[in-house]
């Protein structure tokens, strides 16, 4: 049976079979119709073509609605598909933007170069070498385990590194492209010597087999030798051997088996097919210094970032002002406007330390300010807020009201600790050079971080220091002191205090100095490391354990010049022949600080003080035989008589004489010492 459909039948009722038109006659192959009687009126042929045509549309208008449902249908499925996909990218299951990418940018790198240059302003060069980076290996092709490639990104602090590649994996996962978005982060400083080898190796091997497939690794400059041959090995030979035999524990965790003979021991790591990233202030001659040709040599690209050009600054800042308009469009139901007075202010919060994130401070700075304007009333502020760029900072005017400073809006700066360190130095008798010195390091941090919101370049001098001076002169108390100044003004980032002697630093046997001077170091990261008696971790050529430590300080102090103080105290003939065990050393230290002797009035003073701190008072009969025996001391041997100990030896004595004599009068005032309890030696 032949199959007809409804415009076949339609056409065969105008034309009959075979395509001809029908008229009143037989067709050939049709059965002869009987004659009409005479006089019969010929059939209407526009009638049956408007009939036809009438069936003709009604048939289109059918057809076309199916269409237009089963076309709603299949848009309804679209978006529903992009709900869902929009749905896990905000429970973090896939990487924002995939519910959003073209279906002919899936699996494919065009374009991607262009798209992350629209989030990382300023470094298109960069991105694009990035890109490249991650296209590599998709061009090249690896096959597992080896490292899909290996990455140096490289430049100044605040330029976009992280963010760049941050991006970058974020297209490439939305396309298709990777897994995940997801990165693994070892921060190498965490492995500074030897004795960290198994938390190395536990870290690292969680790091290869986390979900993600790239691997970040931070600040390997200060990384174990020991541990960078085995990233080395890695990335040259696709392996790295274990030392010992370790096992996965059911959590995944990599431990240490012992002797034991256990099946499933794992005696290499590998890859894992990832991606290894390297991040570096320092380029491509850096890392061949610290892991060798052949690893430069595996490395398959170097990305490097560059200063920003004004143009960039401006194109971020006005991207950030952007971004602070909106939200303070959705927290505060304020309209911001700010004009390129602003968006110029902005652009010079750009500091050699912080880079672009200090524009993003800034106008967190805006945003803080702003909040506190408005919770200073209970009703609902509404209207625009005008941004304005003057020398001492941004203004503000609601609505064309007068303009007022955003800085006075924030809470005012805590000082209580910078005010009360600065009255106990103030409070210490004598000691003025010293004094000078301390305050001006704060006075020279106040100078750069103006500059710095001024937009100029800063310089950061360096703040360690060598303290000489007889026994006794204050270099212990005033090293303390400094520590807690610093912190205070914002000088140092932790702000501890670590003392140590030769007894910690140097070891007990060959190979136990460094470890044991490295790790002195890293816990004085952020704060002061202050080394008393200096001059004794050098005696002689032949201390090579002396020297060791000295050499191991030198390198430590380079290698984070730029988050610790180092504080040497010392006799002043002493730590001048201390100074020559290292060709480095003198030079690492700008600032010597000579302590002199106090004087008897001095002295006098300092005995007053250190009474009135036991809860005792001196009589001021006392005055003058104290300051005649402080004067005929000093003139004997100032080195050991011309300083604080004297006086505090001076006044215990005294004490416990006035307790003999309270004895036999328990009538005398308690806190009050006589001249008859003064006892001298002379």
């Amino acid at each position: 049976m032949a199959y007809t459909d409804d415009w076949e039948t339609l056409m065969n009722g105008v034309f009959g079979a075979g395509g001809k038109l029908k008229f009143g006659g037989a067709q050939p192959g049709e059965k002869p119709q009987a004659a009409k009687p005479a006089g019969s009126p010929l059939p209407d042929l526009n009638a049956a073509l408007q009939e036809n045509q009438r069936q003709l549309d009604e048939l289109l208008k059918k057809q076309n609605a199916q269409l237009k449902a089963q076309d709603a249908a299949a848009q309804s499925a679209l978006e529903d598909s992009r709900r869902m996909l929009r749905d896990m990218e905000a429970d973090g299951l896939l990487a924002k933007g995939t519910a959003d990418v073209p279906p002919e940018q899936l699996g494919s790198f065009e374009g991607l170069a262009a798209e992350v240059k629209k989030s990382v302003l300023g470094q298109d060069a960069f991105v694009e070498s990035v890109v490249r980076a991650m296209r590599r290996p998709f061009v090249l092709g690896t096959e597992r385990p080896a490292a899909r490639n290996v990455i140096l990104i490289c430049g100044a602090p605040g330029t976009g590194r992280h963010f760049a590649l941050a991006e970058t994996a974020r297209i490439m996962a939305a396309r298709g492209l990777l897994q995940n978005d997801q990165t693994a982060v070892l921060d190498l400083a965490l492995y500074p010597n030897s004795g960290a080898e198994k938390l190395f190796l536990q870290d690292l091997y969680a790091a290869l087999h986390a979900p993600g497939e790239i691997v970040i690794f931070e600040h390997y400059e200060s990384c174990h030798p020991g541990f960078l041959k085995t990233l080395s090995d890695l990335a040259v030979k696709g392996s790295a051997p274990l030392s010992s035999r370790y096992l996965v524990n059911k959590e995944g965790i990599l431990v240490d088996a012992g002797t034991a003979l256990a099946p499933g021991a794992v005696s290499t790591i590998t890859p894992c097919g990832k991606y290894l990233v390297f991040f570096s202030r320092k380029g491509r001659d850096a890392l061949a210094d610290k892991f060798g040709a052949p690893f430069v040599a595996a490395v398959g690209d170097v990305c490097t970032t560059s200063a920003f050009a004004r143009e960039d600054l401006a194109a971020l800042a006005a991207q950030q002002l952007n971004a602070l308009a909106q939200k303070v469009n959705t927290r505060l139901g304020l309209t911001l406007t700010a004009g390129a007075d602003v968006r110029d202010y902005v652009a010079a919060q750009c500091s050699k330390e912080k880079g672009a994130a200090g524009l993003a401070a800034a106008c967190e700075q805006i945003f803080r300010a702003l909040s506190e304007y408005c919770l200073q009333t209970d009703a609902k502020l509404t209207g625009t807020v005008a941004l304005t760029a003057q020398p001492e900072g941004v203004w503000f005017s609601l609505n064309g009201a007068e303009a007022q400073p955003l800085a006075a809006l924030l809470p005012a700066e805590y000082t209580g600790a910078v005010d009360a360190i600065r009255a106990e130095l103030d409070d210490l008798v004598g000691l003025a050079p010293v004094k000078e010195y301390v305050f001006g390091l704060a006075d020279n941090l106040q100078v750069q971080q103006r500059r710095a919101a001024a937009g100029f370049k800063t310089a950061s001098l360096s703040m360690h220091m060598i303290f000489t001076g007889n026994p006794g002169t204050g270099k212990t108390t005033i090293a303390r002191l400094v520590a807690k100044y610093l912190k205070a003004i914002g000088a140092l980032k932790g702000g501890q205090l670590v003392e140590v002697t030769r007894a910690d630093l140097v070891g007990r046997y060959t190979g136990h100095t460094a470890p044991l001077t490295n790790s002195v170091i890293q816990s004085a990261l952020g704060g002061v490391l202050f080394i008393d008696e200096a001059y004794s971790l050098y005696r002689g050529e032949q201390d090579s354990f002396g020297l060791e430590a000295i050499d191991t300080l030198v390198k430590g102090m380079e290698d984070h010049r730029d988050e610790l103080v180092v504080i040497l105290a010392g006799y002043t003939k002493e730590m001048e022949t201390f100074l020559t065990a290292n060709s480095g050393l003198a030079s690492r230290f700008p600032n010597k600080i000579e302590f002199p002797d106090y004087t008897a009035d001095e002295l006098l003073d300092i005995t007053t003080v250190l009474a009135k701190g036991k809860g005792y008072r001196l009589a001021e009969s006392c005055t003058f035989p104290l300051l005649g025996y402080y004067k005929r001391r000093q003139a004997l041997d100032s080195r050991t008589a011309g300083n604080g100990r004297l006086a505090r030896n001076t006044l215990e004595k005294a004490i416990f004489n006035q307790s003999r004599r309270l004895v036999a009068e328990p009538a005398a005032e308690l806190d009050l010492i006589l001249p008859s309890d003064l006892e001298f030696e002379e």
